[in-house]
């Protein structure tokens, strides 16, 4: 980040430093406003908790006031049961507009592994209960975690989020990106909002630019009643991917930002003020940083990695039509392949790389696990799909492609020509870590001199993946997660497949990308991840409907992984 970016964040995002309340077993929270009577408010927006530590525990709501112009004061308890027979914390908050009337708690000195019950009480309302769990420390022996992105409003009802509410012995929730998205009604996803009654509020129908606008599309989204019971349920570790800014993100501008639209950079503060102050998250340098990498440790089972693949340090994505003669159509391959392989071309960053590096290095933990936005399984796909002007021919060229692929495999003979058309590849997201070797590849380095292997988990296709992550030697290195989006679409939706024909392509996909074992592009839904100290299992669960708050499990998917 730039000294006049870094500066521009500092002003517009001062009014959110002080957000977080702190409470100690000696020193409680609030003390001063012991007296203070409550205030009339109404919960609107329900309660979350959110980055546990071994110690500690946010826990988060709004008040929803009809005094817009005077503080209000809130109760909160945090108890050892439901009933809230033995409650353990409590105390008062004030909140006002400088923070969209909401209210963290950053409750400190409580015991590992340990479930606690918390609320809100106003004057004459009470909050619902929400369940929250510390992280354990020594020798564990299992964490199940649900992990979820790409959450559309006017795209359909949030039900996997609903289905992973009602998941067992839940310890947290990987929440990684994209939780809202800035488009307009018209834009993006919202053809069918009208139908299903998710159209977005008439004060914030356009595309989402200033600190009201974000803070309103927040309210609309945790209105939904999946992610309201989600948030219950469950401590959220999240991370943001590019549409809590603005789609493509990178660390001085946006695919989806334009000059008219204002200075990038007051944008973005406006958008990480939003996101602080709605999520229930201790960012490691305060929330007037921007800076929100972290780590979480779960005993000796497992280091959970919090990246920043889009703020930071993103240089710009790379764009094929950049590398198209207008003219003769052809592509200059020399160009892109030094643009594409430019070891100074960054990601992460030198200083978030360095840090991730330094925490595996420390860490004793069984599992390396790295919570981020993109994927970063080698993606590359033979040249001839991403040639196909016509969409309509790309199932009939799939079938060819597979054909050879299964010849070449079964050591039958081909020829020239076809083994060409197999093996003539190029990455099809420039978006994810495919646009990014060179840094991608210094990662697997650290890795492997510190023999330990990686387990990533991904969103942002909106899909389901499971890849296997090879350095440039062919060599093994980890595995690879990616869940599908909660309503996002996903390709078969850009490919406008049918079931059918989406099946046939991820069938295709699996046998034609080297390091690809499995993907789904027609479902919506999420993961659950089941960690051992012997095996990793992760099951996609798929949901057969987004129009009503009516779902079924309608397709599942398991993988295990013994490391």
């Amino acid at each position: 980040m730039t000294l006049s970016s870094r500066r521009n964040f500092l002003k517009t995002s001062a009014a959110s430093i002080f957000t977080v309340a702190v409470s100690s077993a000696i020193t409680g929270c609030a003390q001063t406003l012991i007296n203070k009577p409550l205030s009339a408010i109404e919960f609107k927006h329900g309660v979350a908790s959110g980055d546990p530590l071994s110690n500690a525990l946010i826990i988060w709501t709004r008040a929803t006031t009809a005094q817009s112009n005077f503080e209000v004061t809130v109760a909160w308890e945090l108890a050892s049961d439901s009933q809230f027979k033995n409650i353990i914390r409590s105390g008062r908050e004030q909140t006002d507009k400088s923070r969209d009337f909401t209210i963290k708690i950053d409750v400190q000195e409580l015991a590992p592994n340990t479930e606690y019950f918390y609320r809100f009480v106003g004057l004459n309302t009470q909050s619902p209960i929400g369940r929250a769990k510390t992280l354990p420390i020594n020798n564990v022996e299992q964490i199940k975690m649900a992990v979820v992105s790409c959450s559309n409003y006017p795209a359909g009802y949030f039900n996997a989020y609903t289905d992973a509410a009602k998941q067992k012995d839940l310890d947290v929730v990987l929440h990684l990106g994209d939780y809202i998205y800035e488009y307009p009604m018209g834009g993006y996803a919202t053809e069918n909002a009208e139908n299903i009654g998710r159209q977005l509020a008439a004060d914030n129908s356009g595309e989402i630019i200033t600190l009201s606008d974000y803070r309103k599309r927040y309210a609309i989204y945790r209105t939904d009643q999946g992610l309201q019971a989600l948030h219950a349920a469950a401590p959220f570790i999240a991370i943001w991917d590019d549409h809590e800014v603005t789609n493509d993100t990178y660390k001085s501008g946006a695919e989806n930002h334009t000059p008219d639209e204002g200075d990038f950079f007051k944008r973005r503060a406006a958008a990480i003020q939003a996101y602080y102050e709605w999520l229930p998250i201790r960012p490691p340098m305060g929330e007037q940083s921007p800076q929100i990498y972290r780590t979480f440790d779960f005993g000796n089972l497992i280091s959970l990695h919090m990246l920043d693949t889009r703020v930071i340090a993103r240089d710009k994505q790379l764009a094929y039509s950049d590398y198209k003669n207008l003219e003769t159509k052809q592509m200059d391959v020399a160009r892109f392949a030094s643009d594409l392989n430019n070891p100074n071309r960054q990601l992460l960053g030198n200083t978030q790389l360095n840090w991730l590096t330094s925490a595996i290095t420390k860490s004793n933990a069984k599992w390396q696990v790295l919570g981020q936005q993109v994927l970063m399984t080698k993606m590359w796909l033979p040249t001839e799909i991403f040639s196909q002007s016509d969409r309509t021919k790309i199932p009939q060229v799939l079938k060819e492609l597979v054909a050879i692929k299964k010849a070449v495999l079964a050591n039958k003979a081909v020829t020239a020509e076809q083994l060409a058309r197999v093996n003539t590849l190029m990455p099809y997201n420039l978006d994810a870590w495919d646009g990014y070797p060179s840094e991608r590849e210094a990662l697997y380095k650290s890795v492997t001199a510190l023999n330990k292997k990686l387990v990533v988990v991904a969103g942002d296709t909106h899909n389901a993946w499971h890849g296997t992550l090879k350095n440039a030697k062919g060599e093994s290195v980890g595995v690879e997660f990616a869940t599908p989006g909660v309503t996002s679409p996903g390709m078969e939706h850009y490919l406008a497949l049918n079931t059918a024909q989406a099946k046939q392509m991820a069938d295709s996909l699996s046998l034609l990308i080297n390091d690809l074992n499995y993907c789904d592009l027609s479902h919506r839904g999420y993961m659950l991840l089941t960690i051992t100290k012997e095996q990793i299992t992760t099951d996609w669960r798929y949901i057969d409907n987004i129009n009503s708050p009516s779902y079924n499990i309608t397709d599942q998917h398991q993988s295990v992984y013994k490391g």
